[in-house]
């Protein structure tokens, strides 16, 4: 089969496909590989939009189970989508925008998924001591009015963002479910994490319906369990500062995470990336891709985003915490 080429950060954004059903052998396996298919397995695919992106779930399947995998993959989009009601500050009424400009110290009662995505998301943002900040939301919103009047961020309004930015205000009862903020303008934005954390419950739906061998991706958040037909693992072509790299996953995560690959204009001409840093409120364009191999998307696309921003001496003690890896 050929090799899936990990798509750079946003851009699958740009691309209108049409949701559709395609079902295909895996015509590039070599013979040997054919011969090897148990039962004529074949691979169904889906594709849509979702996530502000494209995305697209892949299972493979028999013939007598074809419909029962296209039943599951319409059941993981539609989780996904259950999903962006919940975490997506790109939709006013989700629950996570609801939570913003509430009176400091108000304890909101929120979702059991809301909970589970802010617990991970302040555990790493207090092992990166930051980098990783899920409460970047009101400089993301400048930010993303930037991109699209092409009109740079005022630098005032900027400072007054940057003085709600503290992944410490936010503090959360995980026995009576609630979510209070300790500063005023405090807006969460879970965008480097949410993407991971839903992948990972969509593929959860086509392994309760019996999925055992698919992929799930999501710009550049990639998960997989099994395998496809005729193969060891799912391939993966990733770009590195040495070239493309090659990976076999199976049941394991890939996220990557670039500074430049979206842009909005910044003062004197310039531009400011996508990855925001938390310390100082600017979008970065010159730190390095990463990209980070785990268990579960969760943690691996938040890594992916930290680790971009951090120095090398901090990123040791990080992979070992949460058993992951950097693809070099």
């Amino acid at each position: 089969m050929t090799p899936l080429r990990q798509p750079r950060r946003g851009l699958a954004a740009a691309i209108a496909w049409a949701s559709a059903w395609t079902v295909a052998m895996a015509t590039t396996l070599a013979a040997s590989d054919l011969r090897a298919q148990d039962a004529g397995r074949v691979l169904v695919e889906r594709r849509e939009i979702a996530m502000g992106m494209e995305v697209r779930i892949t299972a493979a399947a028999t013939p007598a189970s074809r419909d029962r995998a296209e039943d599951a993959i319409a059941r993981a989009f539609a989780r996904i989508d259950a999903l962006e009601d919940v975490l997506s500050d790109w939709r006013p009424a989700s629950e996570l925008s609801l939570l913003a400009d509430r009176r400091v110290g108000e304890a909101v009662p929120v979702s059991g998924e809301l909970m589970a995505v802010l617990q991970v998301a302040l555990d790493i943002a207090r092992a990166t001591d930051g980098a990783f900040d899920p409460t970047v939301g009101a400089i993301t919103r400048l930010w993303r009015e930037a991109q699209r009047t092409g009109v740079p961020v005022d630098e005032g309004a900027r400072a007054v963002a940057r003085a709600s930015v503290d992944w410490r205000a936010v503090v959360l009862d995980t026995v009576a479910r609630t979510v209070a903020f300790r500063k005023p303008g405090l807006h969460l934005d879970l965008g480097g994490i949410a993407k991971g954390w839903i992948a990972e419950q969509a593929m959860l739906v086509l392994e309760r319906a019996g999925v055992t061998d698919a992929l799930i991706e999501a710009g550049g958040e990639i998960v997989t369990r099994g395998a496809p037909p005729g193969q060891e693992g799912w391939r993966i072509v990733v770009e590195t500062a040495r070239g493309d790299t090659t990976l076999m996953l199976r049941d394991a995560a890939v996220s990557t995470s670039q500074s430049g690959a979206q842009l909005a204009p910044s003062g004197a001409g310039g531009h400011e990336g996508h990855v925001i840093r938390p310390s100082t409120g600017r979008g970065e364009t010159g730190t390095p891709r990463v990209t980070v191999v785990g268990a579960d998307a969760t943690v691996t696309d938040a890594l992916a985003t930290a680790l971009s921003l951090l120095p090398h001496s901090r990123w040791a003690a990080l992979l070992e915490r949460y058993a992951v890896q950097v693809v070099r």
